[in-house]
């Protein structure tokens, strides 16, 4: 396997683990890529215990998302349902964003989603004063943020994990040292 094969395959994995900043299952896309490389390069050092591992990363990265959202909702105050609309405006606003900016516009249009879902919901269906309102709304905000950047970062570390497996050795040379 050359290098610039395992640089080209690494480079395609970074932009998939940008691709959750954009709310997009980067993660995700980045486990049928590394099942497709086993495919092709099936003599590489992945085995069972790297895809358990890879594949509990990915789950996890989805879990943290979704209940950093949840729990700060709660610890601000939401009830179930303005959670609920926060996670469901932060699905919608991110879709909503995509378009913008180069697809950067999901992270924002995901962040006011969030706020915006919880703050609706508290305010319309639950009848709640506009300050609750925003304080849970904000909840919602700063724990979806918290749970993208989390997940990132447990992208990079899946890609890093999947580096030190595919990066080929460097030759050894015959000169001797002197």
């Amino acid at each position: 396997m050359s290098f610039f094969i395992a640089g080209f395959f690494l480079v395609v994995l970074a932009v998939c683990v940008l691709l959750n900043l954009v709310t997009l299952p980067g993660n995700w896309a980045m486990v049928a890529l590394v099942i497709v490389w086993e495919m092709f390069y099936p003599g590489s050092s992945l085995g069972v215990t790297f895809f358990v591992l890879f594949i509990g990363l990915a789950l996890v990265g989805e879990v943290v998302e979704f209940g950093a959202q949840i729990y700060g909702s709660k610890k601000y105050g939401s009830s179930k349902t303005s959670t609920a609309a926060g996670v469901i405006g932060a699905i919608a606003g991110a879709l909503a964003g995509a378009p913008f900016m180069f697809g950067v516009g999901a992270i924002f249009g995901a962040l006011f989603g969030a706020w915006a879902g919880c703050y609706l919901a508290e305010r319309f269906i639950r009848r709640q004063p506009s300050e609750l309102a925003f304080r849970a709304a904000q909840g919602a905000m700063v724990g979806k943020f918290f749970g993208m950047v989390i997940k990132f970062g447990i992208g990079m570390a899946m890609l890093w994990l999947t580096a030190s497996h595919i990066w080929p050795e460097l030759p050894t040379s015959n000169i001797t040292t002197l």
